[in-house]
């Protein structure tokens, strides 16, 4: 069975679940008054970074609790929400995304002991309901419904695992979107938790013992057991006992000589071995460790140099199998013997090709990849000494996720989406080869009315940069298509097609959804990666930039008709994008950006993305790049830049709501003009993992009202 291990700790910002309001595009411009942005002080705060003095006026808003902060922040939404309102589509809009949200959807499904788990959300609910069956035809039981856990929804269920033979569920709770969890059980048949919660978790991977007499499970330090500096350092593997005090887990592996690794357990399908992911911060490069179950000895350290990316897929008694991208790029598939782990000893069973292999499994004694060509999958199977068997049919240009199934058994499951087709669950038998379609939910909107291509533009340095398209049949192109185009490019991540009902409200509107896979990501292997991170980062400005570049010259859209949008990431993207080129952009949407990359490191786990970003206190070299583009120290005085909305929120402990804040003052004090530069600060809510529905409807019906009114929308 596929487990990732939870190395992410950005949050990639999608356009999930969505919708807007219908429109049609007007080519007038609107003069428009300057705003009286609320006034914010300007502190003389300087830094010396390597000899070089660099201004920091705005420190001040980097604490949110001050009175001065608080008072900013509500003045600033004061006047995003009166300019939202003058709009006078804003009500409109929340009630076409309410209708648009309002389908059933569903996870994949996983199996433990027989049973069958999934996800599904009615329509609105603010969070989805985990339920069991029996069989797959059989009714479906409520096993834990996070809706009753608060009354605005805010209380998400964020990290689950099933006992082996499901009977009990350990769950992570989360409040106000923070990445705290509180880890509780649950008896499945009674449905009722035990007494104990453990604290002091953050992106908590937990790995029961067959028995179900516990499980594995890491966690930081009590907070006021160490330095402010350190409650996000020394992570710490546990051993937790069901129906006992967290006080009395105890302590299975600790790296104090190495205080920033964290820790992921991983208990074999045999019961003989437990397996120890270990990482440094968002480095795709990790580190196995292993130590049979019934043995108290420290763990043997299997790969310990860091040297690649090695994800355990299973064993057959001491022959481990892994993905890893070790001298191939693109992936491949090794085995391991635990007795002769010499690299020379290992054996390669599925080489690197062409495609990158996204994601494995070790199911019901065959492989199953999805491998990844250009930015869409393909599922294939394959024989354990890897021949190949066949490929499954899959119903479009699209994405596989959720794959599952175990190795004693021939069920896998797996979910599909794309642009134009809502996630849809399916069961795969590997015995007789069948697939089926378990779940494919339906929404009132005539998907034949529309159509995705994919493009391919050339960045500054020569680069082929892929890009979606998805817009009506038949679209005229005349240059004059209101165009949304979205990016990330980081951390690994590669940005699939996928499916979102507020795609369709652009859509309906007349407008074209662009999405751009820039170097960064992985859509092309660790290579492509590499190509878009620390000191190569600006690959990434220029390649979406060259993407906004290609759709104005193939008369898809024109300067004044395109929008650009990003999170987390993504956000630092469109900012560093909208500095270098705000001749290119119609407005911008930037949301939880990373803004100061000079300080980001300092702020809750920043310290996790030094190896993407860099550091530049600790490196001269570092600093030298990073403040070249770093998007709080290039705002330029006097330059006209777009219209944009930025949004944050206060409880986000991920990317701190101090980035946004800053860049919004920033910006309201050096540009020039009469566009709107407007902050969006939202209140029990964080970086968007666990976020009510409620609350995106809100967010989202705020940010179309925002580029139906910059954009010139007429309603209808």
């Amino acid at each position: 069975m596929t487990r990732r291990i939870p190395l992410l700790p950005i949050f990639l910002v999608t356009l999930a679940l969505l919708g807007a309001g219908c429109g049609q595009w007007s080519p007038a411009r609107t003069e428009r008054a300057p705003l009286a942005y609320p006034e914010a002080r300007q502190a003389a705060v300087v830094d010396v970074y390597h000899g070089v003095e660099v201004a920091d006026p705005y420190r001040w808003l980097e604490d949110p609790d001050s009175e001065e902060t608080r008072a900013w922040v509500a003045r600033q939404n004061a006047l995003t929400e009166g300019f939202l309102k003058k709009t006078a589509t804003r009500e409109r809009f929340e009630e076409r995304l309410k209708k648009l949200t309002n389908y059933p959807r569903y996870s994949s499904v996983s199996k433990h002991g027989g049973r069958y788990f999934f996800w599904k959300n009615d329509g609105l609910q603010n969070q989805s309901v985990l339920y069991v069956q029996k069989a797959l035809d059989a009714e479906p039981k409520v096993v834990i419904n996070p809706n009753t856990l608060s009354a605005d929804g805010t209380v998400a269920v964020t990290t689950t695992a099933v006992s082996w033979d499901g009977s009990h569920l350990a769950y992570g709770l989360s409040s106000s979107g923070s990445d705290e969890q509180e880890v509780k059980i649950r008896n499945i048949d009674t449905g009722r938790d035990y007494a104990e919660a453990l604290k002091w978790c953050r992106f908590t991977q937990i790995a029961w013992k067959h028995d179900g007499s516990g499980f594995f499970y890491s966690r930081f330090p009590d907070p006021s057991t160490v330095a402010d500096e350190d409650r996000m350092n020394y992570n710490r593997l546990y051993w937790h006992t069901v129906g006992t005090p967290q006080s009395q887990d105890k302590l299975v592996y600790e790296r104090p000589d190495n205080k920033e690794l964290g820790f992921a357990p991983i208990v074999t399908e045999d019961n003989q071995y437990l397996i120890i992911h270990g990482y440094h911060g968002t480095d795709p490069r990790n580190r196995i460790y292993y130590k049979p179950l019934d043995s108290d000895a420290p763990p043997v350290k299997l790969l310990d140099k860091a040297d690649a990316k090695y994800e355990f897929l299973g064993n057959q008694g001491a022959t481990f199998t892994f993905m890893t991208d070790l001298d191939a790029p693109r992936g491949r598939i090794v085995t391991i013997d635990i007795d002769h782990p010499e690299p020379e000893n290992w054996k390669t069973v599925i080489p690197e090709n062409d495609d990158v292999i996204d994601a494995a499994g070790l199911i019901g004694s065959h492989l199953v990849l999805a491998y990844m060509h250009d930015v869409h999958h393909r599922l294939a199977v394959h024989r354990l000494d890897g021949g190949f068997v066949q490929n499954i049919c899959l119903p479009s240009l699209g994405t596989v996720s959720g794959l599952s199934g175990q190795q004693d058994d021939e069920e896998m499951f797996f979910s599909f989406t794309s642009f134009l087709f809502p996630n849809a669950s399916f069961r795969y038998d590997l015995g007789s080869h069948l697939l089926r379609a378990l779940r494919i939910p339906e929404i009132d909107f005539d998907m034949d009315q529309y159509e995705t291509k994919q493009v391919f533009c050339t960045s500054k340095d020569g680069t082929r940069v892929p890009m979606f398209l998805t817009h009506r049949k038949g679209l005229r192109l005349d240059g004059n298509n209101p165009t949304l185009l979205y990016g990330y490019g980081g951390f690994n991540i590669n940005i699939k097609p996928r499916f979102s009902s507020s795609t369709l409200a652009w859509l309906e509107a007349g407008g074209v959804y662009a999405q751009a896979n820039m170097r960064g990501g992985s859509e092309y292997g660790e290579t492509w990666h590499q190509a878009g991170m620390l000191e190569k980062k600006q690959n990434v400005f220029d390649d979406f930039i060259a993407a906004a570049e290609w759709l104005i010259e193939n008369d898809y859209t024109q300067p004044g008709k395109l929008a650009i949008r990003g999170g987390s990431n993504g956000g630092l993207l469109v900012a560093a994008c909208m500095l270098q080129r705000p001749d290119l952009y119609g407005a911008v949407i930037c949301q939880v950006p990373v803004i100061d990359m000079l300080r980001y490191h300092k702020f809750t786990v920043g310290r996790y993305w030094v190896p993407e970003y860099g550091n530049a206190e600790a490196r001269k070299k570092d600093f030298d790049f990073l403040f070249a583009y770093s998007p709080l120290h290039n705002v330029r005085a006097g330059v006209s830049y777009p219209p944009v909305l930025i949004t944050s929120a206060d409880t986000d402990d991920r990317v701190v709501p101090a980035h946004a804040k800053k860049f919004a003052a920033t910006l309201q004090a050096k540009a020039s003009g009469a566009n709107p530069i407007l902050l969006r600060v939202e209140t029990k809510a964080g970086h968007g993992g666990g976020k009510p529905i409620s609350k995106r409807i809100e967010e989202q019906a705020d940010i179309y009202a925002f580029l139906f009114d910059i954009l010139e929308v007429e309603d209808r």
